[in-house]
Formats: C-alpha cells, structure tokens, sequence
C-alpha cells in the first residue's frame, strides 16, 4: 500500500504528496481531473502490470479502494 500510495501521489503536480493517504477521497482533490485520471490508469498498466479503466476508477471512493481494485486484478 505504501509504495501505490506514493505512486498514486506522484500523478499529482501540485498536490503534496502528504495529502494523499489510504482514506483520500482522491475525487474531491482540487487537482484531480481527466488528465490525472488517465495518468492513474497508465501508472497502473506501467507499474503493476494490471488494467483499469475509468469506469473502475469512478466508482472507487477512497485510494485505498483503488488499490485493493488494483490488487484484485
């Protein structure tokens, strides 16, 4: 979980990485957007070797949603 939440952080440019934890509502983030949620999906198929797509990622709430998402792939 640690090294998803610091991967998941560095998709942000303007978000301190220290905002993000596992019970971030990654939605309500000033920052987050399509663009990041596209990064998010291309870091997930880089990284881990999974596919996610933007329907997976909406109806995750929290990051840690996400990565047990990620982790159930």
């Amino acid at each position: 979980m640690k090294k998803f939440l610091m991967d998941f952080a560095n998709e942000f440019d303007d978000t301190d990485a220290s905002e993000i934890q596992a019970d971030t509502k990654f939605h309500e983030l000033e920052e987050w957007s399509s663009v990041t949620r596209m990064g998010v999906i291309a870091m997930v198929r880089t990284l881990y070797g999974k596919t996610v797509t933007g329907s997976d990622i909406r109806i995750c709430v929290t990051v840690r949603d996400l990565y047990n998402l990620v982790m159930s792939k």
